[in-house]
Parts: structure tokens; C-alpha cells; sequence
């Protein structure tokens, strides 16, 4: 879709896309500061905070109706502590998306979303190795479970991109 163009419900004008795909570069946990202190790390995939907090990042997808394209919130999850050193264990381990899915805590407010996604239930599912892990969200009531089940038309995912396209606060 990024060779297509769309009407911005905002400015009104036209934007490259929709983008298919938005993510958070850190755990909202996360401080700029942090990467100064040897107990944590932030790479594109791990975060550790503190020795304390663990996180992994993922892919929240979102099935698009009338393309039959995926929407992708690429979010982090707080995994446990055996979780999570389960998971580097097998981070580059043929064969990995045998493992059974690992529960974790969203650990990103995606804007946009009310009440907060911070803090949803999730299972982290395994993937071949080269591909990010798949963040299913407990089935409630909540919009974006709600949007992760039922999937998205090709207006809202327009609507979405107009949104996080004109965030001021990002």
C-alpha cells in the first residue's frame, strides 16, 4: 500500500499509504537515562530494566477486511524472568516456535486506545527464527482485543494512520 495515497481525515491532505504498521521503540517503562546503567539494555528486540523488569517486542496484528492485508502495532511485552531468559535461550534456535506461549503484560499505551492498552493481558507466541514474536491479546471487550479478533476496515486503519501521523506528543 505505500505507493498508494490517502485523504488525511485531520489536514485533509494526501499521505503516502496508509502505513500498514506503527510501533514503539521502547517499553513505556523505559527512561532516556536508563542506557547509561549497566543492569539495563534496550536493543531492537530486548530490554532489560534494572535486572529487574523483562521485556521482548512483538507484533500485535490487526486483520485489514477488504485487502486482506495485516495492520501491525509492533509493541513490547513484560515477560517473567524464566520467561524471558527461556526466550534468549532460543532467540536464534531453529525449531523455536515449538515453544509454548509465554504470558506477558502489554507494556505500551498505544494512543489512540481507551481505556489504556497498557498493562493487557497477553500470550507472546514464538516464531521461526528472523521474525518477530506474535503478541495475542486476552479475548475481552477491550477495542484493540476487540480489533485484534473482528479486524479492521480500510477507514479505520486510515483513521488510525491520520491520528498517529499528526501526534504531536510522540
Amino acid at each position: 500500500m505505500s505507493t498508494e495515497k490517502f485523504a488525511c481525515g485531520i489536514c485533509g491532505a494526501m499521505h503516502s499509504g496508509p502505513p500498514l504498521s506503527f510501533a514503539a521503540t521502547a517499553p513505556d517503562y523505559w527512561q532516556p537515562e536508563m542506557a547509561n546503567d549497566s543492569a539495563c539494555l534496550l536493543d531492537s528486540d530486548l530490554c532489560v530494566i534494572s535486572g529487574e523488569q523483562f521485556f521482548v517486542r512483538g507484533l500485535i496484528e490487526l486483520p485489514v477486511w477488504e485487502t486482506g492485508e495485516v495492520f501491525t502495532w509492533s509493541m513490547w511485552v513484560s515477560l517473567s524472568r524464566p520467561n524471558f531468559t527461556r526466550a534468549v535461550d532460543v532467540w536464534e534456535q531453529a525449531g523455536r516456535e515449538t515453544e509454548p506461549p509465554y504470558f506477558g503484560w502489554l507494556s505500551n499505551a498505544i494512543a489512540g486506545y481507551e481505556p489504556t492498552t497498557l498493562n493487557l493481558k497477553t500470550n507472546v507466541h514464538t516464531r521461526p527464527v528472523g521474525q518477530l514474536p506474535y503478541i495475542e491479546l486476552e479475548p475481552t471487550d477491550h477495542p484493540l482485543a476487540v480489533d485484534q479478533r473482528a479486524g479492521l476496515t480500510l477507514t479505520r486503519v486510515k483513521e488510525i494512520a491520520a491520528f498517529h501521523l499528526h501526534r504531536t506528543d510522540a
